[in-house]
């Protein structure tokens, strides 16, 4: 399993390029995309080296040496011997998310996970990396100097004891070598058991609210949020399922303030240009006019002042948006 954003194109291609035709495993990717459209992503790494790869149906059985990819705005997911795609709720503020899939996987095949952190931003993967190591897997993070972007290998590596910090081209050869291992017992799930629980995986039921309440309210929906320690993790969720770490809370937080303050800068511009325009119509009435005049420049001024904050915020990297 395999999961990448920012930067995270450039690592998929080189780190497929060195898998053999023959390997003994299926690979399963997941990387930040927009919601619309259509991934290039299979025919980029099919091209790249000598497996097949491609976005599998829902209910698709796993097969070895075969890529399946993420299709946008679907949680890729390993139930039993079958590939899930879930319209849940969001993660970290991504759908496709990497800790859906990890999660899936830890608990389906347990100690033949084997989990891949590339280049991205931010720290989706961590808390799945994490449940990965917890089950009996194998975490490897690209090495912070190879990837462009190392947050999300580098949180990875906060939370989970890894078992190797690598540069991408040396991460085929490394999971080669772990397929070669014997798999010690007792770490695997029973299949027939994640099948019949199929559909609560999909409705993301593990992500059930508990924990403290508090005064936040989720980005995605409005809706109240709930702080749950995980070890040396926080995260926050709301009732519907959508989780966010503090990393991501913080970025979707961002985005929803500079929303708002555009918002208003918006409106306070409309507003202006309405009191000139009733300024206009009061033409002779001399009170009226002067009256809808200093309300209209009052307007701009206020505008102008959130133009201002909005630049400052913004160089300051409160209102950076973060892939």
């Amino acid at each position: 399993m395999v999961g990448a954003s920012a930067g995270g194109v450039e690592a998929l291609d080189q780190l497929v390029s060195g898998f053999p035709a023959e390997l003994p495993a299926a690979v399963f990717v997941v990387l930040h995309m927009p919601a619309s459209g259509r991934s290039l992503l299979p025919a980029i790494l099919q091209r790249a080296g000598e497996l097949p790869a491609s976005v599998p149906e829902d209910g698709e059985r796993v097969e070895r040496g075969h890529i399946y990819v993420a299709p946008p705005d679907r949680h890729l997911l390993l139930v039993g011997q079958q590939v899930r795609l879930a319209s849940g709720p969001r993660e970290n503020g991504h759908r496709p998310a990497i800790d859906p899939l990890f999660r899936s996987a830890a608990r389906t095949y347990g100690s033949r996970t084997v989990a891949v952190v590339l280049s991205g931003n931010l720290d989706d993967g961590a808390a799945g990396a994490r449940l990965v190591k917890e089950r009996g897997g194998v975490v490897l993070v690209q090495d912070s100097e190879d990837a462009l972007y190392p947050d999300m290998p580098d949180s990875a590596a906060a939370v989970t004891d890894v078992d190797a910090r690598l540069p991408v081209a040396e991460m085929a050869g490394a999971i080669c070598s772990l397929l070669e291992e014997a798999v010690p017992r007792g770490g695997e799930v029973d299949l027939e058991e994640l099948e019949e629980r199929a559909s609560e995986e999909l409705a993301a039921a593990e992500m059930a609210v508990e924990g403290e309440p508090t005064e936040l309210a989720c980005p995605e929906c409005g809706g109240p949020l709930w702080e749950r320690n995980e070890g040396p993790l926080v995260r926050f969720a709301c009732r519907v399922g959508h989780v966010f770490s503090p990393e991501s809370m913080v970025a979707e937080h961002g985005k929803e303030l500079e929303r708002a303050l555009w918002s208003a800068r918006r409106s306070l511009e409309e507003r202006a240009d309405l009191y000139r325009r009733l300024s206009r119509r009061a033409t002779g009435r001399a009170t009226i006019q002067r009256r809808f005049d200093d309300r209209s420049q009052a307007a701009e001024r206020h505008a102008l002042a959130l133009r201002d904050a909005i630049a400052k915020l913004t160089a300051s990297g409160e209102l950076e948006e973060v892939s």
